[in-house]
Parts: C-alpha cells; sequence; structure tokens
C-alpha cells in the first residue's frame, strides 16, 4: 500500500483551504475589488491568508441579524391607512415629486400620510420639557426606545416622570440598546425595574456564553404617548443635549415633536423593536383606530437595519438627491458617505444644485472626523461646500431638498448607520417645515466657517497619513 508523506498530505490540506476560501470570496462578496485582495490573500499566504479572511473577511452581521430578525407576528402587521394620494387635490400637490415618491413605496411598502404636524425642538432645553410633560399628562400606555439613557439629572427626571406615570396605572415600556445602557452608571435598565417599570435591553452583551457583538445596534430614538403625541430624532436620553449647562460633552442636537396618523408607523416600528427583544407582542388599541389630521405635513417612516430593510434610507436619500433642482443641505455629526451616496452629491452638484454640507468643527468620535477630512478635498473640487460648524459639538442630523422635502430621525451619514445600525427615518413633504430647518441650517452657516481646499492642503503630511489610515478603516467605524 502505497503511503503518503504527511508533509504531502499537510501541503494538500493547506492548499485545498487556501482555494475554499478563494472561492468562498468569489461566491459571497458583493465588491469584485473586495473578492479579487481576498482571493490574492488567502492564494500568496495559505495559511496565514484564509485565517484573516475567516477574521475579517467574511459578512457576520446579514447572520447574526437573522439571528435577532425573526418573523414578526401577524398581530404586528401595520394597520391599513388611506394613502395621501387618494386625496385628489392632495395628489396633484404632490405630482412633482412622483418619481421619488415611488422610490419610497418600492423601498417601504407604506402609504404616504397626510394630517400630520411636525414641530423641531432645539437641544434638550426645549426637548426634554416637552418630553416630560407628555409623559405626566398619560393615561393609557407610554413607550420609550433610547440608543443611551444616562442617569444624570435629566435621566432621573425621564425614570421618575415614568414611576409616577405607573403609579397611575399607565402601561410603560422602555427599550434601552445593550451597548448604548453602558454609557452611564448606575445602568438605566437597573433603576427602572426598581420601581418596577417593564424595560428590555436590546441585543445585549454577554459573558457566557460569549457575544460581545458591538455592532447590530438599535440607534432608534422614540417617545409615543397615549396614541395621540409622539417624539423622534437624534437625541438620547441624557444631560449631555443641555448645552446651557457648557458640559464638556455637550452635544447640541434638534429633536421632533409629531402629531398625526404617521404615528401609527411610528407605533409598528416600536413594536417590532419590542418583539425582537422580548418576543412579546405590544399591541395598544390606541393605535388600532385612525389618527385625527393634526397638521399639514405629510410623511411616512423608513426603517432600516441590517436586515430586510437594509439599504432603505440609502436608497430613498439617493433618490430625494437625484431629485433636487436648486439644492440639497445636509447637517451631520458623522459623515461617510457611501460610494453611491457620493456619487449622488458629486452629480447635484455638477448639474448646478446648490450643495451643503455641515459638521461640526470638532467631534466626538476623532477618528471619523479624520477620516471625512481625508475625502474633503474631492467634494470641494466639485463644488460641494462644506462647513464647519462652531462648538459645541452638533449631534443634529437634517436632510432638506429644496424648499419642499426633509428627512428626519436617528441615521447618520456614515457605514455604522446605514449598514450596521437598526435606524428610523421619517420622511415629510411640507414646505414651511422645509423653511424652519433652512432656517436652523442658515443660523449654524452663520456662525461657521467654510473648509477651504487651501485648509486643506494645509494639513502637515502627519496629519495627511492620520486622516488617510482612518479613511482606509472608514466601513468600521
Amino acid at each position: 500500500m502505497l503511503e503518503i508523506p504527511w508533509q504531502a498530505l499537510a501541503l494538500g490540506g493547506t492548499v485545498l483551504i487556501a482555494v475554499s476560501a478563494g472561492i468562498h470570496a468569489l461566491l459571497h462578496l458583493p465588491d469584485p475589488r473586495a473578492a479579487w485582495g481576498w482571493i490574492a490573500v488567502t492564494l500568496l499566504f495559505p495559511v496565514a491568508g484564509p485565517v484573516l479572511y475567516l477574521l475579517f473577511g467574511i459578512n457576520r452581521v446579514k447572520s447574526r441579524a437573522r439571528q435577532i430578525a425573526t418573523a414578526l407576528p401577524d398581530e404586528l402587521s401595520p394597520h391599513a391607512q388611506a394613502d395621501v394620494r387618494e386625496n385628489p387635490e392632495l395628489r396633484a400637490q404632490l405630482s412633482a415629486h412622483l418619481s421619488l415618491i415611488h422610490t419610497g413605496d418600492t423601498v417601504t411598502q407604506s402609504p404616504l400620510l397626510g394630517g400630520n404636524r411636525v414641530r423641531p425642538l432645539r437641544n434638550g432645553e426645549e426637548a426634554f420639557p416637552a418630553m416630560l410633560a407628555a409623559i405626566d399628562a398619560a393615561t393609557e400606555s407610554v413607550a420609550l426606545a433610547t440608543y443611551i439613557f444616562e442617569t444624570n439629572k435629566v435621566g432621573r427626571d425621564v425614570i421618575q416622570a415614568l414611576e409616577r406615570a405607573k403609579a397611575r396605572g399607565v402601561d410603560i415600556r422602555v427599550l434601552v440598546d445593550g451597548i448604548g445602557e453602558l454609557y452611564s452608571l448606575p445602568r438605566a435598565v437597573r433603576l427602572l425595574r426598581r420601581r418596577g417599570i417593564r424595560c428590555a435591553r436590546f441585543h445585549p452583551p454577554r459573558v457566557l456564553p460569549p457575544a460581545l457583538h458591538i455592532n447590530l445596534r438599535n440607534h432608534r430614538k422614540l417617545l409615543l404617548v397615549d396614541g395621540c403625541i409622539g417624539f423622534t430624532g437624534g437625541m438620547n436620553i441624557g444631560s449631555r443635549h443641555m448645552v446651557t449647562e457648557n458640559r464638556r460633552t455637550t452635544a447640541a442636537d434638534t429633536h421632533f415633536e409629531i402629531a398625526g396618523p404617521v404615528l401609527n408607523q411610528l407605533a409598528t416600528a416600536f413594536a417590532a423593536d419590542w418583539y425582537l427583544a422580548t418576543r412579546e407582542v405590544w399591541s395598544s388599541p390606541l393605535w388600532a383606530d385612525d389618527q385625527p389630521a393634526a397638521g399639514a405635513s405629510v410623511c411616512r417612516v423608513i426603517t432600516d437595519g441590517p436586515n430586510e430593510d437594509l439599504d432603505h434610507l440609502r436608497l430613498v436619500l439617493q433618490a430625494a438627491i437625484v431629485s433636487a433642482r436648486e439644492r440639497v443641505r445636509i447637517m451631520t455629526p458623522y459623515f461617510l458617505p457611501p460610494p453611491e451616496l457620493e456619487a449622488a452629491l458629486l452629480g447635484a452638484a455638477l448639474r448646478g444644485v446648490q450643495v451643503d454640507i455641515i459638521l461640526p468643527d470638532h467631534n466626538n468620535v476623532r477618528a471619523v472626523h479624520y477620516a471625512a477630512q481625508h475625502m474633503l478635498h474631492r467634494l470641494l473640487d466639485r463644488g460641494i461646500n462644506v462647513w464647519r460648524q462652531a462648538p459645541p459639538f452638533c449631534h443634529s442630523k437634517l436632510f432638506v431638498i429644496d424648499e419642499h422635502y426633509a428627512m428626519i430621525g436617528s441615521a447618520n451619514l456614515d457605514p455604522r448607520s446605514l449598514r450596521l445600525n437598526f435606524e428610523l427615518g421619517v420622511e415629510v413633504y411640507d414646505t414651511r417645515f422645509a423653511e424652519r430647518l433652512h432656517a436652523i441650517i442658515d443660523g449654524a452657516m452663520d456662525g461657521g466657517e467654510r473648509w477651504t481646499a487651501e485648509r486643506l492642503d494645509a494639513r502637515g503630511p502627519l496629519r495627511r497619513v492620520r486622516d488617510a489610515a482612518c479613511w482606509l478603516f472608514s466601513p468600521y467605524l
């Protein structure tokens, strides 16, 4: 019997593993450049290459997302509502935006809803009193979801308001992200449970069995009270948003108070998140009835996440930029747009649309700030205006097209928000609302300074290398 030396077996096994890893990259990686890169690594380094590919090349986000996002029960299906376009007069008013609306139709499979009121709330000084007043007026239900729930003064005020509501017999549910909760001691969920308030953590890390994931975060912010008023935007629960206190960690922000039929879509989003975290169905009877008209805004909720909702926000934002005729204005704390959005912005500028991007002058996530600086030159070269907003650090997420369309919500324009997090946005078709957001952006630009090519070129070689290195890792920031 012919004996095969163990060295030959080891060599054959190594080659087989390397070729298998290369074939896996060929079949599963969506970007041909990434596929070529990993195929080369696995074949040139037949031992280390497959190990590196196993650790860093395989996309585990989707598989982990599937573990979280199981099929929702029928009770959580969206409540049927009449689309605003069933009204001939309102349909005529929206006729100029049909291509953008069609994108939202296709992506969300949800109706556009008229009769909403959306009110901006600047910083914690306006947002938290309104939210606390709504909780104190609650008679039936309070649903609260947040990424960060600090337990400083503002957080304690919210906990005390929830405790008072519970004492009145209000049904309360609080959902806190499992990583976002770690920003503060003592933990918010622990304090809430001590008071008998029903709460849950979304995808919390754990030691046994090991699950120390930092992706797949629920970054949505929602407060829904009695089926008649809601709050959403980018503001977490915490004193950091009280700008008059001038803290080192101060974060200016814009939140939004909402009333009207779109509350049903917001409630559906919360109910789905609550079910994913607890496997409990939250279905308040208050959400089953049609909401009365509260204003003139036409709205629709867009959910986004690394599950079946992947790329929803990116596709709608991209369609909105393509539809712009006069101006595109974006305010965001973290700006690392995917290539498709960057191309849409460059295309808008090249066809004569005014594009303004407002970024904080100083950022609380320095790596993202440095990575953004590396890519600014190609935006400036095509005529896009980039503004440096004066301190304090601004956490607002505003997106306005021309004089009629806005997107508000929790998402930043970076890979973490658009690929790795569960996010929520609200489309708003309303000229008056767009004017209010334009006024906020105008104020930021008046107090800020434009980025120039000369300023970018003035960076020293070490800073350029630093910025480029951070940009290289931008998909993971």
